[in-house]
């Protein structure tokens, strides 16, 4: 391990506030930011992920955003590899380096690695897709279950994201899915300091609150009706677009949609929280103690 060099990973919910924190950060340290937003980096989704504005990209150097097609394949395994390459790159000049963001599988696949799971080939994604809308996601589950009945275990039942990649790798390889999560966590070549942002929940659903007024302002409806034909693909099953489809539909009313994606924002905070209170190398702050926060990057220590 080269003892010079550090990853900062700041984490924590949505809309707690760690963009504008990572920016200041990173002009401290002279150095670039890397996104680890697993919607951002669609080049289509810029409202509505809150994806950093053109003069926050002119501040810093920033890394995977806006670099994918809405009909692009990638996974937290790609991402792992990309990042990683990265990196080496950016530690030949840098000797500090800010990873954000609040995709919690992505956060992981850098800093504790990710089983060398078999990435799916376009028949057998076509294949599994077209299952899905024809037979539905209870057939697919009721297939898992014969395939693969660990997982069928533990495994959210209702994400048909999870299902569908299982059985994709049930029939592409012959074995289970389980068979490839060894959960092994991998040794990098860097150190690792983590920084968690938190607020208490009222004030951080008043912020979420403001962010999804402040994306209608900013014309998220004509952002959704843009990438409307695209509703089916897995890039667009996320929250704030999921709930302007069922506007557009005309199976919602306007104020309703946007209450659902407060509503269901803050559902998905709750969810992040819940994962990264599970790692105790997280040193969580509040966002405005920057003197402490800048602290601890400062001293690279956990």
């Amino acid at each position: 391990m080269n003892k010079d060099k550090n990853l900062i990973v700041l984490i924590g919910p949505t809309a707690v506030g760690k963009t504008e924190l990572s920016l200041q950060l990173a002009e401290r340290f002279e150095t670039d930011i890397v996104s680890a937003d697993s919607r951002q980096l669609y080049k289509d989704l810029k409202i509505g992920t809150a994806a950093p504005t053109p003069s926050q990209l002119q501040r810093v150097p920033h890394h995977f955003i806006g670099t994918l097609q809405l009909t692009d394949y990638y996974s937290a395994a790609q991402y792992e590899a990309d990042v990683l390459q990265l990196l080496d790159k950016l530690f030949l000049e840098k000797n500090t380096v800010i990873l954000t963001g609040g995709s919690m599988m992505y956060i992981d696949a850098v800093c504790k690695g990710i089983d060398d799971i078999p990435t799916v080939d376009e028949d057998t994604r076509k294949l599994l897709l077209g299952k899905y809308e024809t037979e539905g996601l209870d057939h697919l589950c009721a297939e898992l279950k014969l395939l693969d009945p660990e997982y069928h275990r533990i495994v959210d039942l209702k994400n048909p994201k999870r299902v569908i990649h299982a059985l994709e790798i049930c029939y592409m390889t012959g074995k289970t899915y389980t068979s490839f999560r060894t959960r092994t966590l991998k040794e990098r070549p860097f150190n690792i300091i983590k920084i968690g942002l938190t607020r208490n929940r009222e004030e951080l659903y008043e912020r979420i609150n403001h962010r999804v007024d402040l994306m209608i302002e900013e014309g998220l409806i004509d952002e959704v009706k843009a990438v409307l034909p695209y509703r089916h693909l897995n890039s667009l099953n996320t929250v704030g677009y999921k709930e302007i489809f069922n506007y557009l539909d005309g199976t919602w009313e306007l104020s309703f949609a946007i209450d659902k994606i407060k509503q269901n924002t803050r559902i998905y905070s709750r969810k992040q929280m819940t994962w990264f209170k599970r790692d105790e190398d997280i040193r969580w702050f509040h966002p405005e103690k920057e003197t402490e926060i800048y602290n601890v990057f400062k001293n690279g220590r956990s």
